[in-house]
């Protein structure tokens, strides 16, 4: 019997965290007794709270944590939180402990998973796949690693057969996970403080594709070397999956789509960028696999609208166009920036970018540099440091990384002065990307942009 249907009390230590959250609105929809701790009241905990799950912003060891019993509460925490009086208490006290990794793992051990793996991509390309599960009607719960802009939520159930996750390479939590359907997007370098180099991480990838038990229900960007037997996707040029003849029309995209025996014209949806077809070609390739008709697929490809903070788009009235994004990578980045400058070659870009980690910030600090040189004015805001201590990083700060960029544009700044510098600013597209808390700018930029 699997263990979680022993205990009907769940603890979540950080349930603040899009992957944290989508467990606990997952034991929750089930029926279980949810509660739990987080260091910040932010939109999705205040979104927890109205759906009925308990969190306290204090690390106090109250009555409401006394009062559990070990036998009947799990307790699921993220590596994320390094110490915490509250994880001691239930430690101390013997309380079953579990990483949300190891818990999301024993949730697919009994659905057929479809897990979505890949340094870059992954988020997109597991939400479009839960998408068109919803859309062909197929029996799901989805855990994602961002906010569906369908279904308002990292967390859909629509039943129990399948289960669509988003696979995270960090401390290769991807590795408690049993899938029965995978795809791997990109194996480039991140997370070097884990990994160490660009060989564990490709390791690491290739570990998770040995879980598949089948190498036809293995998806893997073409060109990726993998270790095994599987099949390959690409945009552009020949795959077992392929899609070509990509135009754009106004902000819309259309493709073909290629499967070994078949070709299906006109696929159309407004998610811009190449990469972005080719996450959809292997979100195609996997529901045709299961069975899901083509009319319905077109249908659900057009009507998708993407995640939050994946390119999240405001035009004006006024001209202004606001653009925000979650990348965090040199890659992610140049994939955004790109798009911008396909579809508006001549606007006048203003970047603001909340560099995420000084372990990243140090080990891309040349990619992030090449990068950001290519907007027209930069401001640039100081590290947010995640898990990590600005002591044991010395001298690797925001203003070492802006003398890197080649703008004459530039400057650095706090959070708190971002919003009054960005006002000051001429600018017809302004683009906020980050994976900290710049999005805590999101709501006060749209509302002055609507009255400028």
């Amino acid at each position: 019997m699997n263990i979680l249907q022993t205990y009907q009390t769940f603890y979540f230590v950080g349930i603040g965290g899009i992957g944290m959250s989508a467990l606990a609105r997952y034991f929750n929809a089930s029926g279980k007794k949810v509660l739990g701790y987080d260091k910040t009241n932010t939109k999705l905990t205040q979104n927890l709270m109205n759906e009925g799950i308990d969190i306290v912003f204090e690390d106090l060891v109250d009555e409401r944590i006394t009062s559990l019993k070990k036998e009947d509460t799990l307790v699921i925490y993220t590596p994320a939180i390094k110490k915490l009086g509250i994880l001691d208490f239930f430690n101390q006290n013997q309380f079953e402990v579990l990483k949300r990794a190891k818990v999301l793992g024993l949730i697919t051990e009994n659905t057929d998973c479809i897990a979505v793996a890949g340094t870059h991509g992954k988020t997109t390309t597991s939400t479009l796949v839960a998408h068109l599960c919803k859309e062909a009607d197929l029996p799901f719960s989805c855990f994602l690693g961002g906010i569906s802009e369908n279904f308002k939520s990292n967390f859909l159930y629509n039943g129990s057969k399948y289960s669509v996750v988003e696979a995270d390479e960090y401390d290769r939590s991807f590795l408690n996970l049993s899938p029965d359907w995978a795809v791997v997007t990109s194996t480039d370098a991140d997370h070097l403080d884990i990994y160490g180099d660009i060989n564990h991480i490709e390791e690491g990838f290739r570990q998770f594709a040995a879980l598949v038990p089948q190498d036809k229900q293995l998806f893997v960007r073409k060109g990726l070397e993998i270790g095994r037997g599987h099949q390959t996707y690409a945009v552009n040029e020949p795959a077992d999956y392929y899609s070509d003849n990509l135009r754009m029309d106004h902000d819309k995209i259309y493709f073909d789509f290629h499967t070994p025996t078949e070709t299906v014209k006109d696929f159309v949806w407004e998610i811009p960028g190449i990469h972005n077809v080719e996450n959809a070609t292997v979100a195609l390739a996997i529901l045709h696999n299961l069975g899901a008709d083509f009319d319905t697929l077109k249908k659900a490809i057009a009507n998708f609208k993407g995640i939050k903070r994946r390119y999240t788009k405001h035009i004006y009235q006024n001209g202004k166009i606001y653009i925000d994004d979650y990348a965090h990578h040199p890659t992610e980045i140049n994939a955004v920036m790109s798009s911008i400058r396909t579809f508006y070659p001549d606007k006048k870009l203003l970047v603001a970018f909340q560099p995420h980690l000084f372990s990243r910030t140090r080990d891309f600090a040349d990619g992030f540099a090449e990068s950001l040189s290519k907007a027209d004015e930069l401001i640039l805001l100081d590290i947010y440091p995640a898990r990590e201590l600005q002591e044991n990083f010395e001298g690797i700060t925001s203003s070492w990384l802006l003398d890197k960029v080649t703008l004459d544009k530039k400057e650095v700044s706090t959070l708190s002065d971002a919003f009054e510098k960005i006002k000051e600013k001429d600018f017809d597209i302004l683009l906020t990307v980050g994976a900290g808390n710049i999005d805590t700018l999101y709501d006060p930029i749209c509302e002055w942009i609507e009255k400028v």
